[in-house]
């Protein structure tokens, strides 16, 4: 699935191709990066694949079919773009816990507590914090999934809106700001430790500075548009310097 979108320019064939992991994320940076003129000048359309199986991720990365591409860094080093494709880390998100957020209780960790359970949880398989990590301690307490009764959101607002208006018992997030407005923090109950942020990877084959500081502020800008402050802590890898170079953030003290 994937969205286009046409840049400013006309006349140019190459076409950027981005990989993000919702349709959401996808229109949002589709329109940004159409209307950067950097972009323009460059390409002649933009195309914004999104996916949420794991296998999605690894196809357009493992195969440097994305230019740039938001993903996890275990996918990155595993199948060693960087060095294959050059793959460079152009902003990355802090890391996260996972916890078990209830309205009205702290959840237990316990197999009879989840039997009589109404669980949110994120219908997208590659989330942590949402899917794979409450369903590996469901597992780890003996508990068959298919038995349970869970409740599928395709967003963590959509989750937090559930609890909210009761329709769920549980749901398993991360935990933000403004959460302590409608949920109390005595009823949340850690179920990893730091979870590691994603990253966006721009392929620099060619050195294309340009490009890499286009990018870099254009998801920058997206970043502080989010409405959770999880995302306005983004982090810059590489500084771009006023001749057009790339600084390591050291360089810039």
């Amino acid at each position: 699935m994937s969205t286009v979108c046409k840049v400013k320019e006309a006349g140019i064939k190459d076409t950027l191709v981005v990989y993000v992991p919702s349709e959401e994320l996808a229109n949002q940076i589709a329109d940004k990066l159409c209307l950067n003129d950097v972009v323009g000048r460059q390409f002649g359309e933009v195309e914004v694949f999104w996916g949420y199986k794991l296998s999605d991720s690894i196809e357009f990365l493992g195969k440097g079919f994305a230019d740039l591409i938001l993903a996890k860094e275990n996918i990155v080093e595993a199948f060693m773009v960087e060095s294959t494709y050059n793959y460079q880390a152009v902003l990355g998100y802090p890391s996260y816990r996972a916890f078990f957020i209830s309205l009205k209780e702290k959840p237990r960790l316990d197999k009879a507590y989840f039997l009589d359970k109404r669980i949110g949880l994120l219908e997208y398989p590659t989330s942590r914090s949402g899917h794979i990590l409450p369903k590996a301690q469901l597992k780890k307490l003996d508990l068959n999934i298919e038995n349970l009764d869970v409740r599928y959101a395709n967003s963590h607002d959509a989750l937090r809106a559930l609890l909210a208006s009761g329709e769920v018992d549980l749901i398993s997030s991360y935990w933000k700001e403004d959460d302590q407005e409608r949920f109390s923090h005595n009823y949340v109950t850690p179920i990893s430790d730091n979870i590691s942020g994603s990253k966006w990877y721009l392929k620099m084959e060619q050195r294309n500075t340009d490009l890499y500081c286009a990018v870099q502020k254009t998801l920058l800008s997206l970043a502080q548009q989010q409405m959770s402050s999880y995302f306005h802590q983004a982090e810059k890898y590489l500084v771009c310097g006023d001749n057009g170079s790339l600084l390591e953030m050291s360089d810039e003290q």
